[in-house]
């Protein structure tokens, strides 16, 4: 089992919660990004650099991870995707993705996007709380805690 993490988006905080888990439960880490990464020295953790590009770094994780990694990511697409392929898929807020829900959230996903394209301003999502994190480092312990 390893951790992938769709890192262009990812808050640094869950970064770091990623990092001290990682090296805790000796599981290897990797962060995708089309920039960069700075992280710990560590043989658990590594940072793949993909070419800059709409869902570059998603197209590599789904392309490397295997049935039963997780994958950290806000991205529902890719989501389903990791699903697809037998993996499991957490957000940064504690959400642990399903295939009985994944569907669902699709749907609202394809129906806000094409709101705003019609113009119609639906706003973002709210800044990471400390809640979030909380429920992030839960929800990763409670899965780190099956293996």
């Amino acid at each position: 089992m390893k951790i992938w993490v769709d890192a262009d988006a990812c808050p640094s905080v869950i970064k770091d919660i990623l990092f001290r888990a990682a090296e805790r439960k000796q599981i290897e880490l990797s962060l995708v990004a089309n920039q960069a990464l700075p992280t710990p020295p560590s043989t658990l953790i590594s940072s793949i650099q993909v070419q800059a590009g709409f869902d570059k770094a998603d197209d590599e994780i789904v392309k490397r991870m295997t049935s039963g990694d997780l994958v950290i990511t806000s991205d529902i697409p890719l989501a389903a995707e990791v699903l697809e392929k037998g993996g499991f898929a957490l957000s940064p807020r504690g959400e642990m993705f399903s295939k009985s829900s994944i569907g669902a959230r699709l749907n609202m996903r394809d129906f806000l996007e094409t709101m705003r394209s019609s113009g119609e301003h639906t706003g973002g999502p709210p800044p990471l709380s400390q809640s979030d994190r909380k429920a992030f480092a839960d929800e990763l312990d409670r899965f780190l805690q099956k293996l």
